[in-house]
């Protein structure tokens, strides 16, 4: 009788691709934000949201009076947090002095003595470290593979970076001489924008140049004395317990192989634990370049696609709070990189050499708010001898042109 079993069918060989395919082991990783109060008492991330509003303002004014009408309408651009930019210099007037034009009696507003000699610190600042400052730049293009970036995106960076924000725009800063270029698309000439089209990279392209270290490899080196691994530092918040199978996961987490945000990664499997430990590297290695290793959260996002980072990395920032710090200000989220805080000298995080400069200007704006509770309460205000000898010369100029 003919059995009606079927023979087994030959075994066939798995394609390469499903052979090769890594595993995940994503754990759901959901914490309730913890306040750290420390971090709010840091003038210079305080007062972040108004500090780069404030600092275009003061380029764009003088010392000498200049009516509001001609910086009114860059209220958009400058995003200043008031509806108006008259209200906005009313808020500091430690760094913006307001006076009665000659007709009309419209606002005129020019800037403090303090906030003139910031400008000049500011400028100074730059050229003397010129090299040190633009550097960052050039590591921010070679962690993009196509080792450049769309001028947009690159000119938003600028003020993150220290670098004057006409830095493209001006001639005689001649980017070239840092080792840059300005590359002009074929859809450029279709639009109303200036900087539609264009990109930024480098003039010898990021060839033939050996890939320099990130901050993680560099303080591997300097614990270790080698940089075969590369854990990143925690910085637990006070009050903050993690849930054991959490723990367990970022003892696992940083055991995994660590990829530089310089090297390749086209190898490696989107949504596997390489790839978010790989985010969590370029991040680290972003904000150590950065003035205040901070940023608006929202502001990142321009860069996901050229850094190769995921739709959904600002969830990065959450599920790794011993890295980051979530910083909620005025209507808006802040990340912080918690080793530049709270390491010490414990890093391999370099100073920034703007930063001086921006923790003077967070302190103009403390200025500000004590001159306007002054003047509430009625007591006198008290300035600077050198703003004070500067305002009577003022009061001494003024009073020669007729109003």
């Amino acid at each position: 009788m003919r059995s009606l079993a079927r023979p087994p069918r030959p075994t066939k060989p798995l394609p390469p691709l499903a052979a090769f395919v890594q595993s995940m082991g994503y754990v759901e990783v959901k914490m309730r934000w913890k306040k750290d109060a420390s971090f709010d008492a840091v003038p210079v991330l305080a007062h972040a949201r108004d500090l780069r509003p404030l600092a275009a303002l003061a380029r764009l004014l003088s010392p000498s009076p200049t009516p509001v009408s001609a910086v009114s309408k860059l209220r958009r651009s400058l995003e200043t947090s008031d509806r108006r930019v008259a209200s906005f210099l009313r808020r500091f007037p430690a760094a913006f002095v307001e006076s009665v034009g000659p007709e009309h009696n419209h606002p005129w507003f020019r800037l403090s003595p303090s906030a003139a000699r910031l400008q000049r610190e500011e400028r100074d600042v730059f050229a003397a470290r010129r090299a040190d400052i633009t550097s960052r730049l050039r590591r921010l293009l070679l962690m993009s593979p196509a080792r450049r970036l769309p001028l947009t995106v690159a000119q938003g960076m600028l003020w993150h970076l220290g670098i004057p924000e006409d830095y493209f725009k001006r001639p005689d800063f001649d980017i070239g001489q840092d080792g840059f270029r300005i590359l002009t698309t074929g859809d450029a000439v279709f639009s109303e924008d200036e900087n539609h089209g264009k990109e930024l990279g480098l003039i010898d392209d990021g060839k033939d140049q050996e890939m320099p270290l990130s901050v993680l490899q560099m303080g591997a080196i300097r614990r270790f004395g080698s940089a075969e691994e590369v854990p990143f530092p925690l910085f637990p918040s006070k009050g903050l317990r993690l849930k054991r199978k959490i723990g367990d996961w970022m003892e696992g987490f940083q055991k995994l192989p660590y990829i530089s945000p310089y090297a390749d990664f086209s190898n490696i499997h989107r949504g596997s634990d390489v790839s978010e430990k790989r985010a969590v590297g370029v991040l680290h290695e972003l904000f150590s370049l950065f003035v205040t290793c901070s940023a608006e959260r929202r502001r990142l996002l321009c860069l996901r696609t050229h850094l190769g980072l995921s739709q959904k990395v600002h969830l990065v920032f959450e599920r790794h709070p011993h890295i980051f710090y979530l910083l909620l200000k005025e209507k808006t989220c802040f990340a912080v990189l918690k080793e530049a805080y709270m390491a010490g000298g414990h890093t391999s995080i370099e100073e920034h050499p703007m930063l001086e400069v921006r923790s003077k200007y967070a302190r103009l704006m403390q200025e500000s708010q004590e001159i306007i509770r002054r003047r509430r309460s009625g007591k006198p205000v008290q300035l600077d001898p050198e703003d004070q000898e500067s305002e009577d010369s003022k009061g001494i100029n003024s009073a020669a042109i007729p109003s």
